[in-house]
């Protein structure tokens, strides 16, 4: 798990085809203090890349590698990645540390598509269009992963939502090098996602009452 507090912005050093090209590996720049705090951190560590669960395979003082099966390229962004890339990091959450933003898993539900990024007072009102399915999980004053990114929905029209993005957000995140027509790995609020399950299947036992 995770809180969507990014803590460090890495750069994806290289890319190297595994599984005769369906999968990959990225090795991943970051800063030794983001490896060593608040522990060292060991093969088979849980780290989340630009809003993807994904485990250490190697690690490196200032640098780590994790692998994509074909089945997470095709379902986030990783599969753009490219040497230079920017990539959202954060640690797992351990218990005891405090919980800034909320809960993230990792598991990204989907990949939106970069509208418009206005600036609105001191901050800039960014929109995103999302996928099909996903709208009804994203409510006002709801909170969403965007790039790992914990933030708060301040608008939704249909399938489109907005956030408002502060200058310290734009400098330790990718929203600082972030353009429309871009994609972003998106997390509806988990508590969202079980709420719709509730709601789901009490309407489909209704419905089976009602055709007895």
């Amino acid at each position: 798990m995770f809180t969507g507090i990014v803590t460090d912005l890495g750069t994806v050093r290289e890319v190297q085809p595994l599984g005769g090209g369906n999968d990959m590996r990225l090795l991943i720049g970051t800063s030794p203090a983001f490896l060593a705090q608040p522990a060292p951190a060991a093969i088979g560590a849980s780290i989340c890349c630009s809003g993807v669960c994904l485990t250490a395979v190697q690690l490196g003082g200032d640098w780590f590698a994790v692998d994509a099966s074909a089945e997470t390229l095709s379902r986030t962004t990783l599969g753009a990645f490219q040497p230079g890339s920017r990539v959202n990091l954060e640690r797992s959450l351990r218990l005891g540390d405090e919980l800034g933003g909320h809960l993230v898993s990792g598991h990204v539900d989907g990949v939106a598509e970069v509208l418009s990024a206005v600036p609105e007072n001191a901050s800039v009102r960014w929109r995103f269009r999302l996928p099909t399915g996903l709208s009804r999980f994203v409510a006002v004053k709801g909170s969403i992963a965007i790039d790992g990114v914990s933030l708060t929905v301040n608008e939704v029209d249909g399938d489109v939502f907005g956030v408002n993005i502060i200058p310290h957000t734009a400098a330790v995140t990718t929203f600082g090098t972030l353009q429309p027509g871009g994609r972003v790995n998106i997390e509806i609020d988990t508590l969202a996602r079980y709420v719709a399950r509730l709601v789901s299947a009490d309407r489909d036992a209704l419905a089976a009452t009602a055709t007895r």
